[in-house]
């Protein structure tokens, strides 16, 4: 979705997971259409517009368009606190520039996913991957860090580095909720998630940090977000 200009799907609303991603990343999104897949054809130069209105357009061939732009630095900030939701880490410094009173949602997923890249447990235990050249590539991954431990504080994301911008603000955290068969699909992951049918409504969430089988990787996200704290940070972040 990064790459996209634009994304059209058939079903979906407001709240829907691609709409949510695309006002995330800033992409122009048109949900529920119910036949775009197959009323727009492969390579068609098509122009998607999401500032008509409630209802999205999608236009064939590409369209003209001009930009309108209004101060509003004299606008005065409402009683009701406006807070960030922050997905993408990459846009963390860009977005702290915008009138806010913190963010109120930022989630473990895009940093774990796009920056750290390797399952957390395959980090501590990578003599427990099976394929030699998934643990070299974990190797080159981490040669640079200091040896992953539970008690050690260098397990802090990168990322993190680039929401300095908003943490003198309160933030609130989800920590992650990736499901199994994405935990899977990081470095070294496939060794150490269960294969669900429905991973959806599977090993997810709470019942997933305090579980023996990845407590320890829990530990990792909870030492990377006491170091932000307490390190990074001048304020108390609600999590």
């Amino acid at each position: 979705m990064k790459t996209a200009a634009a994304i059209v799907t058939n079903r979906g609303g407001r709240t829907c997971h691609a709409a949510i991603i695309a006002r995330e990343l800033g992409v122009p999104a048109v949900v529920g259409t119910g036949d775009a897949t197959s009323t727009i054809k492969s390579g068609e130069v098509v122009t998607v517009s999401c500032a008509e209105g409630d209802s999205g357009r999608v236009y064939r061939g590409e369209v003209g368009f001009h930009v309108d732009r209004s101060d509003v630095g004299d606008l005065a900030r409402p009683h009701t606190k406006i807070m960030i939701n922050l997905g993408n880490p990459d846009l963390a410094f860009k977005t702290s520039f915008l009138p806010n009173d913190g963010v109120g949602l930022a989630r473990m997923e895009f940093i774990i996913s796009e920056s750290i890249r390797a399952h957390p447990l395959a980090l501590l235990h990578p003599e427990k991957v099976s394929d030699p050249q998934v643990r070299a590539e974990l190797a080159e991954l981490t040669r640079n860090y200091p040896m992953v431990s539970t008690s050690s504080s260098s397990a802090c994301p990168r990322d993190w580095h680039h929401r300095r911008g908003v943490l003198a603000r309160p933030v609130v955290v989800r920590m992650s909720d990736f499901k199994s068969n994405e935990y899977a699909s990081l470095l070294g992951g496939s060794d150490f998630e269960p294969t669900e049918n429905n991973p959806m409504i599977g090993f997810r969430g709470a019942s997933r940090y305090a579980h023996p089988a990845y407590e320890e990787g829990f530990a990792l996200e909870c030492q990377a977000m006491l170091r932000v704290r307490n390190e990074m940070a001048s304020r108390t972040w609600s999590s």
